[in-house]
């Protein structure tokens, strides 16, 4: 039998959230105006240096690097994936009692932002794909390097495409929740991205493997990260988003990260409920695409802008600064899934302790009911609200000191970007409070 209910995800219900909508907007674009007039005032040099940063201590450095951590790291991912395919091949049918679509789409895709802003680029550390990926390369003799070297112009548009088609599975695919298909497209990503990275390479998966590339860019965040050198060391979190080069594809992989979250939060309004079937696919495929490319339209017009008030080279403004736009897209992820993660987070931990629905009760949890209280009313909308305001005021700075290594009249080049960074936050505080 098909299973009917479909996984909630993003905001869920908001209606009882204790805020005053037209204040909380109004005040989180102010917020975000003035600490952009702040950093044109106080802000005069470049302070966000990529190599700066205290050195761990040697012992600590080690820990965190010994070979012993990774391969434990990546036994236990391989066989966790194994297990959650299992699951969903052979556990219950109804996606209520089975595991693997609520570690899918809530322990993992939710999980691996905190895990990869606090802990570094855990995936590409522990990726199950690079392990598959080294044996396929022994048995067929193949060097791990590939066969041909992937272009380095196609940068990061391979994993833009696959977080488009997960986001797409996530927020409009009928049926998205269903165990058995929930396996077999987590099967059908691991074999095309394995033979995509078994003639490409093994550095396939830094840029083409969607949630590798996610979970790293993610990482820029991190307060623990790494020189030039390759030392690992303290920093101030937006240090690594100072790069600065233009980066292929980054600009996409931004945009979609966004707009996805917009569109959610979009779904679950009140114009939107009442005039839109949810069950329909190309409504929700149309809402989809307008929702990134509204992010992605704003964002060219207001760079190209930029640059023509400081007489840079419009074709490139895009790709410097689209990593100042990873900020927001984690303030939006917080926003939109953070109680999710929290409540219906504890799903996963209760159907783990009986994965194949036998009787078991490994973990104790076994027949648990979900604690809503653990996050409140109060809570959420607080997590929420600061969430957007505070990831556009750190793309505003990031953009700022970013403008301060390119040519003159970086305050007036600003203005163009800061106009953007008030409107997205204008919009995401009104999608979230208008429930």
């Amino acid at each position: 039998m098909t299973p009917v209910h479909v996984l909630a995800h993003g905001l869920g219900g908001r209606t009882d959230l204790p805020l005053d909508a037209v204040a909380a907007i109004a005040g989180g674009g102010l917020a975000v105006a003035a600490s952009f007039l702040a950093l044109t005032v106080a802000w005069k040099r470049p302070r966000l240096h990529p190599d700066a940063g205290r050195p761990l201590p040697p012992a600590l450095a080690r820990l965190l690097d010994a070979p012993a951590l990774t391969a434990a790291g990546r036994a236990l991912a391989l066989a966790a994936t194994a297990l959650v395919v299992a699951v969903a091949f052979a556990g219950p049918a109804s996606d209520t009692r089975n595991l693997a679509p609520w570690a899918l789409f809530v322990t993992f895709w939710v999980g691996l932002v905190p895990a990869s802003v606090l802990l570094g680029p855990v995936w590409r550390r522990v990726n199950p794909l690079r392990t598959l990926h080294a044996a396929l390369c022994r048995a067929t003799r193949t060097p791990p390097s590939g066969r041909r070297a992937l272009p380095e112009r196609v940068g990061y548009r391979p994993a833009a495409a696959w977080l488009t088609g997960f986001v797409w599975l996530e927020l409009v695919a009928p049926h998205r929740s269903d165990p058995r298909l929930v396996g077999a497209l987590i099967l059908a990503y691991a074999a095309c991205n394995l033979a995509l990275a078994w003639w490409f390479g093994r550095d396939w998966f830094t840029r083409g493997d969607g949630f590798e590339a996610y979970s790293s860019l993610l990482a820029r965040m991190c307060p623990i990260g790494r020189r030039g050198d390759g030392a690992l060391v303290l920093r101030t979190p937006l240090t690594g988003l100072m790069r600065g080069g233009p980066e292929p594809g980054l600009t996409a992989t931004a945009c979609v990260l966004i707009g996805s979250t917009g569109f959610d939060g979009v779904t679950r309004t009140t114009y939107w409920r009442g005039n839109v079937d949810p069950s329909s696919v190309p409504a929700g495929t149309l809402g989809l695409a307008a929702a990134v490319g509204a992010v992605a339209l704003l964002y060219a017009a207001a760079l190209w802008l930029s640059a023509r008030l400081t007489g840079q080279d419009a074709r490139t403004m895009p790709a410097r600064f689209a990593a100042t736009l990873l900020p927001i897209a984690l303030g939006y992820t917080v926003a939109h899934y953070f109680s999710f993660f929290v409540l219906e987070g504890q799903t996963t931990a209760i159907l783990a302790s009986d994965p194949f629905g036998t009787g078991l009760d490994l973990l104790g949890s076994t027949g648990n009911r979900v604690d809503y209280d653990l996050a409140g009313p109060t809570l959420i909308a607080q997590v929420q609200v600061n969430a957007i305001v505070l990831g556009h005021i750190a793309g505003t700075i990031a953009a700022h000191d970013l403008a301060l290594r390119g040519p003159g009249r970086a305050a007036r080049g600003q203005l163009p970007i800061a106009a953007v960074m008030v409107a997205l936050t204008c919009a995401g505080l009104f999608a979230l409070l208008s429930g």
